[in-house]
Formats: C-alpha cells, structure tokens, sequence
C-alpha cells in the first residue's frame, strides 16, 4: 500500500533533480555555455521575455556565445539586459549578431562559483528532505499496520539516499567543471 504512496511522489524527487541542474547551467564555468544567458529576462515590447525566446543562441567556439536575434530592432534591449545584469559579460554587435566572449575564470572566481554550487547543492538536499517529509506523513496517515509503515519509512529513505547520492555526484562532476583551468 505505501508503494503506491512512494512511487506517486518520486516524481517531486525527480523535479528537485531538474530544478538542480538547471541552477548549475547557470554557473559558469570556463566555456560558454548557452544556459548561462538563455533565461536573461530581457525588456522586449513591454514585457520581461527570456532571451531564449526572442534570439537564436550558439556556441560557435569554446569561449564564445553568439546571439542572433529574430526582430532586427531588439539588439539594443539585449544589450542592455547584458549589461544591467549581473553575469559580467560584455555583449559586442556587429550588426547581424551579437558576440559574447567569456573570460578565462580567475581562481578567485572558481572558489566563489563552488561556494554557490554547494549552496546549490544543499538546497537541493533539503527539497529532497522536505518531499520525504510528505510522503513519510502521507504513509503515517494511511490505515495500515505499524510494521507495514516502518517498511515504508525504510524504504522511502532508501531512495531519498539514491536521489541525494546522485545530487552529490552531480556536484563533484560540476566542481570538477569549474576547478579545471
């Protein structure tokens, strides 16, 4: 009966997942990356509109990201979005695109982005807590015996340990990313 309870709820778990390496696409490492500037809300005929909606965005080096808007007539918003955020990075048109060269990380700079991953990170732990708070309630709350819920407890912190091992992999895997030079 608790089975059914967890397997319902292992799509939350699964969503902490996404929402976490979403976050790490945003942190940059040393190579352009398009998740870096997909999401940066630009002022667009009134409307805050993610960049990713109004302009193509490639990768046409390892260091730079190349943006080419659909509407001719947006360059200079998305150039302003650019440099109103806090990404630090200097957009360069050229009249038919515009060219974002990504520097070099200074180590200074890496330390700070692994601060933020584990950050990151331990969020991500807590939502996973936070969905087995709910689930293990959802199971203490359904009329079966005390060893049928125990059962659940145990097996529910089972993959509450698998989601939290992957989290970790994850950020090893993002930390070595950023560390390297």
């Amino acid at each position: 009966m608790y089975k059914g309870v967890i397997e319902k709820n292992k799509i939350n778990f699964d969503k902490v997942i996404i929402h976490f390496k979403e976050e790490l696409g945003k942190i940059r490492t040393g190579r352009a990356s398009s998740a870096m500037v997909e999401n940066l809300a630009v002022e667009y005929y009134g409307s805050r509109t993610p960049l990713k909606q109004i302009a193509t965005i490639s990768i046409p080096e390892p260091r730079t990201i190349s943006i080419t808007p659909w509407d001719k007539n947006s360059f200079s918003v998305i150039e302003k979005a650019f440099r109103e955020s806090d990404l630090g990075l200097n957009p360069v048109n050229d009249g038919q695109m515009i060219r974002i060269n990504v520097p070099a990380l200074t180590e200074e700079r890496r330390r700070d982005f692994v601060k933020m991953l584990n950050g990151l990170s331990e969020s991500a732990r807590v939502s996973i807590r936070k969905c087995r708070e709910d689930v293990w309630n959802a199971i203490w709350e359904m009329n079966i015996g005390e060893d049928d819920k125990f059962q659940g407890k145990e097996k529910l912190q089972k993959i509450v340990d698998e989601y939290n091992t992957e989290i970790e992999s994850i950020r090893k895997k993002k930390e070595a990313e950023i560390m390297q030079v």
